[in-house]
């Protein structure tokens, strides 16, 4: 058997003040380093040694990963930073204060957007250009559904995770509300039409148990 622990960034600025993210890189609160803290706390209680440490681009799930990694002992880890594990990218919604976009676009239609599956938020007018995207030749989304976050972080699971997986290394993911959900529809086969109940908190992490064709034995929530 081999565990695969994947878990959410703490508290960011945004998460705080209730707005989209997406791409756009903020930081942890205060609160959000007490959070990977604690989390990290929760992983070390299980007493399990990791052979690589997957994150995004963002600084909050970098971060993360860092504070998880110190908490645990396991600094000397390899951190393998992705775009793939990105946020999923909100578009034109970017910026914009959740509620205020409730009363602009309607409950329903904003419900779509945040917690279904195929529901594409509206496009950015104009493509962002960012070093740290443009030096590996990719291209920032213009927006994207949770349809679309998994068919560009399902190639990096099967290309460079599960094979390490497969090998019996334990894995550790620190990503993003919308990429976890996305490995986790995946992980869980959960149908399109039932994902908008799935919720990933800041700061819990999500043990897995794989056989040695990555089918769940057992999934646990440290709360």
């Amino acid at each position: 058997m081999v565990k695969l622990v994947i878990t959410r960034h703490g508290e960011s600025q945004a998460n705080r003040d209730n707005v989209y993210t997406g791409w756009s890189d903020v930081p942890l609160t205060a609160k959000g380093i007490k959070q990977a803290q604690m989390a990290a706390q929760r992983i070390k209680n299980l007493n399990i040694h990791f052979s690589d440490v997957h994150t995004s681009m963002l600084q909050r799930a970098i971060t993360t990963a860092n504070l998880i990694c110190d908490e645990i002992d396991q600094s000397y880890l390899p951190i393998h930073k992705t775009w793939r594990l990105n946020e999923r990218h909100y578009g034109a919604l970017r910026g914009m204060n959740k509620d205020d976009s409730k009363q602009q676009f309607g409950v329903e239609q904003v419900a779509k957007w945040r917690r279904g599956y195929s529901e594409v938020p509206p496009q950015l007018s104009k493509r962002d250009h960012e070093r740290r995207y443009d030096r590996l030749g990719v291209q920032i989304p213009l927006s994207e559904s949770l349809k679309m976050t998994q068919e560009r972080l399902l190639p990096y699971w099967n290309d460079v995770i599960a094979g390490q997986l497969i090998d019996g290394q334990n894995q550790l993911i620190v990503a993003h509300g919308s990429s976890l959900r996305a490995l986790i529809k995946y992980l869980d086969q959960i149908p399109d039409d039932q994902i908008n109940l799935v919720e990933v908190p800041n700061g819990q992490p999500i043990v897995y148990e794989l056989d040695s064709k990555l089918n769940v034995i057992e999934k646990q929530i440290l709360e």
